[in-house]
């Protein structure tokens, strides 16, 4: 009698050979742990909606529905409705940019933005830039299109234009396709480029012409200091991604792109055979909830919410988190970036973690060769300051668990000391 053979997939010999590349979302993963009574989460980025008033939103669709009738549930243009496009343009505005109606397209978030601008610009074997450790949802989407990923480092200013300026002159002629950047509370970084380093990010693009895309989910959600002007506002030809994901609600998938059109056009075509357009309804709801001046309250209240919780996991973590780890301080955005001592794997922690009843990403999802496994982003968006307080402490225990047990062995003589060779 022969042995069974398992096929777990019968169809692996007929997908493209991009799919390999393609990994799972390492936040998404973690969802459904999340998702116990009992989890304190860590994981991921999602706005608190409890803020946006259910009324205003409700009123928003009704009105949809009443004042534009079937145009609202029938197919719309691929660009997006002019009047959605006219609001972001008054957007912008209020934050540097200049745009009209037509430099901008309406996307389903700033995640398909990603891809149309892979689709758009990508060959296999091609080269990009972006920061180390960068979002997640940027490295699934440039996977799929088979580049090779370049992470410059970042310090408590951004990305170091320095290196920056060595990777540009390693590539050479080749160059690099683009330069994919989170300038503003970086996700997962938590940090914000300095203007002098902008600056000197945008002179190298132009000297190299190089493609800046700008990633700019957070930038209205600042705690702390001045606002610092996003990078379009200093160079019209930075392509700039925007999201009304989180400052109105992820659910409706409504992003925005705006690029030199020539750009626009190219992306438009690969936005057509993606989707044809986007949804009519989501974007007459988007156009009657920023009609008014309420969205302006709310968001300032979600900001404040947003600010007492950063406070709380920042002095939760002076409190409980051993002095060999260090962290980033943001002055807005929704996360903390924590690297730990070398010789700790932070996807080792995650499972102990769990037990304890708190989850965290590892750093590891936030670089496309699998570095970072000492680092972990904490959002302290979702969770209540009580909750974040009791989810640092029980983390704190779990870190200091693995490093008691790191240091028995040290004092045992089982293991090198750190700096001479541990792994």
């Amino acid at each position: 009698m022969g042995t069974a053979r398992i096929v777990f997939d019968r169809w692996d010999g007929r997908y493209a050979g991009r799919m390999a590349d393609v990994r799972s979302s390492a936040v998404r993963d973690l969802f459904a742990a999340a998702s116990r009574p009992d989890m304190i989460s860590f994981a991921g980025g999602m706005p608190d909606l409890s803020g946006v008033p259910a009324e205003a939103v409700a009123g928003a669709a009704r009105d949809a529905v009443l004042h534009e009738g079937a145009c609202a549930l029938q197919y719309g243009s691929s660009e997006g409705r002019p009047a959605l496009r006219r609001t972001i343009v008054e957007l912008m505005a209020e934050s540097g940019v200049r745009l009209a109606a037509d430099d901008v397209i309406v996307t389903a978030g700033a995640q398909q933005g990603l891809d149309l601008l892979a689709k758009t610009f990508l060959d296999p074997g091609d080269t990009i830039i972006c920061e180390g450790p960068t979002y997640v949802g940027a490295i699934q989407a440039f996977s799929a299109y088979q580049p090779e990923m370049v992470c410059v480092p970042m310090d408590d200013d951004g990305m170091r234009t320095d290196l920056l300026e060595a990777e540009l002159v390693r590539l050479g002629p080749r160059g690099a396709k683009f330069i994919y950047t989170i300038p503003n509370f970086q996700n997962p970084g938590g940090v914000t480029l300095v203007p002098e380093r902008r600056r000197r990010l945008l002179e190298l693009a132009r000297a190299y012409d190089i493609p800046v895309i700008e990633d700019d989910p957070y930038g209205r959600l600042r705690f702390e200091g001045g606002h610092v002007k996003p990078l379009r506002a200093l160079d019209p030809d930075v392509i700039y991604l925007g999201t009304f994901s989180k400052i109105f609600a992820p659910g409706l998938r409504l992003g925005w792109m705006t690029a030199p059109r020539p750009i626009l056009a190219k992306v438009l075509l690969a936005k057509q055979a993606a989707d044809l357009c986007g949804s009519a309804f989501a974007q007459v709801t988007a156009e009657r909830y920023f009609a008014g001046t309420r969205w302006r309250r709310v968001l300032q209240g979600l900001t404040r919410t947003y600010a007492e919780r950063r406070d709380a996991m920042l002095s939760a973590l002076e409190e409980h988190f051993p002095a060999e780890v260090r962290w980033t301080r943001p002055e807005g955005g929704f996360f903390v970036w924590v690297e730990l001592p070398e010789f700790l794997d932070a996807g080792s922690l995650l499972a102990e973690a769990v037990e304890h009843g708190v989850t965290f990403v590892p750093g590891s999802a936030f670089y496309p060769d699998g570095r970072g496994r000492n680092c972990m982003r904490l959002a302290f968006c979702y969770a209540e300051p009580e909750a974040i307080a009791e989810g640092i402490r029980r983390l704190a225990e779990v870190i200091e668990d693995r490093l008691g047990l790191y240091r028995a062995f040290i004092d045992a003589g089982a293991l090198p000391a750190h700096g001479e060779g541990a792994a």
